[in-house]
């Protein structure tokens, strides 16, 4: 069956940013009869608590999921399955090992050096986006010695080498282009992402492609911090399918606005009372259900139980503009 999903990071408690996502991940579910999922991405740093917490959340601003929530921390076993296919697809350097940090990634992109043209527009005459980070191919041609040498200073990431999937020169950069809703065809450059990190746990881009596929899920929606990340994550996502000999499910794509603070800067727990329970600390009148209220009519939609604005529910009706909360 069709799915939907949210997949919060157990890190800590969802602020309302959070569930002003969860809200429209729901209803966007709801509204095109897809299944809902809970997925907890926890690859990552946890903490203890958090993810009861979280559901705990969810489910009291009216917010349900139609299967038993998945962990990616057990679920390593198909992460291991995906880069085996992409060797046994593109040859075993297809995903190589990388030693560089993020330091070295920083250093190495902005020294002056001539690289591909590609910043050149789209065909629709908009320029590609370039993630933060973009990898410039360090590692990708070292031999086998000096890989040995670099192993004994510092353990190695897994990467896949895109132009080789992608059938391209090497070192060519890749585009690919992803649907959303709100911003229409969104187009990326691809880089050698990275598939595992170097302490061992799968990185978000893999994992969460992987898991997408697994869950059938087919609607993507997230905040709007995350679409440079559509273009690449389609891009694996067809790098894998193919590679495994199975058809590309078409995927639709909604990143909405962020909740920004007084200052206009992303919404973060820091900024006081932005927790469900920080909110009845400060004033009890503030209860789950007026809190939904207000996350509800931020997004142009009435207030009262979810099920009632399922019906208004309308993505590209959605305000196009970050929600600047200033306090309830």
């Amino acid at each position: 069956m069709p799915a939907g999903r949210y997949a919060p990071s157990p890190t800590g408690s969802l602020h309302l940013g959070n569930l002003r996502t969860a809200l429209v991940a729901w209803l966007a579910a709801r509204a095109t009869d897809r299944a809902f999922l809970l997925r907890v991405e926890d690859l990552d740093r946890v903490r203890s608590g958090a993810e009861a917490a979280q559901r705990a959340d969810l489910a009291a601003v009216g917010l349900g999921w139609d299967a038993e929530p998945v962990r990616q921390s057990e679920r390593t076993a198909l992460y291991d399955a995906a880069v085996a296919a992409l060797r046994a697809a593109h040859g075993p350097d297809a995903v190589y090992e990388c030693f560089c940090s993020r330091k070295d990634i920083a250093e190495a992109t902005s020294a002056p050096h001539p690289r591909p043209d590609d910043g050149a527009p789209a065909s629709g005459g908009t320029v590609p986006l370039r993630p933060p980070g973009f990898y410039p191919g360090t590692c990708r041609g070292l031999t086998e010695a000096e890989r040995a040498e670099r192993r004994r200073a510092r353990p190695a990431a897994l990467r896949i080498d895109a132009a080789k999937v992608a059938g391209l020169p090497a070192g060519e950069i890749p585009r690919a282009t992803a649907l959303d809703v709100l911003h229409g065809e969104v187009t990326g450059l691809v880089d050698d992402l990275v598939l595992r990190r170097n302490d061992g746990a799968y990185a978000y881009n893999l994992a969460v492609v992987v898991d997408d596929l697994a869950q059938g899920v087919d609607q993507v929606v997230r905040g709007d911090d995350l679409l440079d990340s559509a273009p690449r994550q389609r891009w694996l996502a067809e790098a894998l399918c193919a590679a495994r000999g199975e058809p590309t499910p078409a995927v639709e794509y909604l990143h909405v606005p962020l909740v920004l603070n007084a200052e206009g800067r992303r919404l973060a727990k820091r900024d006081g009372a932005v927790t469900l329970e920080d909110l009845a600390a400060q004033d009890p009148a503030w209860t789950p259900e007026r809190v939904r209220d207000r996350l509800l009519e931020s997004l142009g939609l009435s207030a009262g139980p979810l099920a009632a604005a399922v019906p208004a529910f309308d993505p590209a009706a959605l305000p196009r503009d970050p929600w600047v909360f200033t306090g309830l």
